[in-house]
């Protein structure tokens, strides 16, 4: 019989029951003690804990993210760490108390009902499933490749209404176990696949009263198209533009359906923008046609999403256009290790 560990939660009051080799954050967060996180995967450094009392196991918890000082000094990463005992631990980020509601996550099966090509090496992954997941638009959720065990991270597309058929965007990484391995090679519609979720605390849920700008790179507009629809359905902003960056025409998608928003929706604007391409769109890196477009982003909030340099590159141009940081919200693609085991659960 495995192990159990009791983890006191400080600041919090909250006692959660953590078995052997599972993550105190995956424990967290299904027993819907909402800790802060990111990437799940120890390399953004999110959901560091103070470990108070007790003693956990490491495992391979990256230098990068973890350095020795730090473990010497009694952190630890809460999706990487299991208890060796029974532990006291005071997260160092947001808590939740932030009027965002949080989803307990859970472990849930879906049906591949549609597999399509929407752009170069580019798939639509949905899923069926077969009980609907809340989530926050934003949010993402970890699919498990199977004879692997790996778990593999993916935002939801779709908006939270439509919580029974997910929307995936997945691009083709050469050598990729999830995605050269398996979305692009054996996958195949009827296809049963498990997942976990909702993961992340890149969202737009509450309504605001500064405009908002999206700006994502390839498939980083996954996110955004949920938080789009979301924030229109709900009227949660004045005003909302979306600008998606690509190499070449080949590489947009659901040009039409942000059209189609358009036209809905005066106060939506869509702005695709190509960086190897002449074409009657703009032209130029995405973070440069956005800083052409504004002579100043006072007073406006931004959700980011894609490749670390896009995202950085957004960032510096926003702060230059006078955008005030506490209202720049970002979500990175980050390198998965080569082996990302799913947590045991209770």
């Amino acid at each position: 019989m495995s192990e159990k560990y009791s983890v006191r939660i400080q600041g919090k009051n909250a006692d959660i029951t953590v078995e052997e080799n599972q993550s105190i954050l995956d424990a967290a967060l299904r027993a819907n003690e909402w800790l802060p996180h990111s990437c799940t995967q120890g390399t953004c450094g999110t959901c560091k804990l103070k470990v108070l009392c007790g003693e956990v196991d490491h495992h391979q918890s990256p230098e990068y993210t973890l350095t020795a000082e730090e473990k010497a000094d009694g952190l630890a990463l809460g999706c990487m760490a299991t208890p060796l005992s029974d532990l006291t631990v005071e997260p160092l980020g947001n808590t939740g108390d932030d009027g965002v509601p949080h989803y307990p996550l859970r472990d849930y099966e879906g049906t591949v009902v549609v597999l399509d090509d929407i752009a170069a090496n580019t798939r639509r992954l949905v899923l069926e499933l077969d009980t609907p997941m809340q989530f926050n638009a934003g949010q993402y959720a970890e699919l498990i490749v199977p004879e692997h065990g790996v778990a593999r991270q993916y935002s939801m597309a779709n908006a939270p209404t439509e919580n029974r058929r997910l929307e995936f965007h997945v691009k083709l990484t050469v050598g990729g176990l999830s995605t050269e391995g398996w979305v692009f090679s054996s996958m195949t519609v009827g296809e049963r696949v498990s997942l976990r979720g909702p993961l992340g605390q890149f969202n737009l849920v509450n309504k605001q009263d500064e405009p908002a700008i999206l700006i994502g790179g390839g498939t980083g507009l996954a996110p955004l198209k949920s938080i789009a629809q979301h924030a229109l359905a709900e009227a949660l902003v004045p005003e909302l533009f979306l600008y998606h960056g690509g190499r070449r025409q080949e590489d947009l998608y659901d040009v039409e359906f942000f059209r189609q928003l358009e036209d809905r929706y005066p106060h939506f604007h869509y702005r695709p923008a190509l960086s190897e391409e002449q074409w009657e769109g703009a032209t130029g890196l995405v973070t440069d046609v956005v800083v052409s477009d504004f002579s100043t982003c006072k007073g406006m909030s931004a959700f980011l999403c894609g490749p670390p340099a896009m995202v950085d590159a957004a960032v510096k141009a926003l702060k230059r256009r006078r955008m005030a940081p506490r209202l720049i919200f970002r979500e990175e693609f980050t390198i998965t290790p080569a082996t990302s085991p799913a947590p045991a659960v209770p």
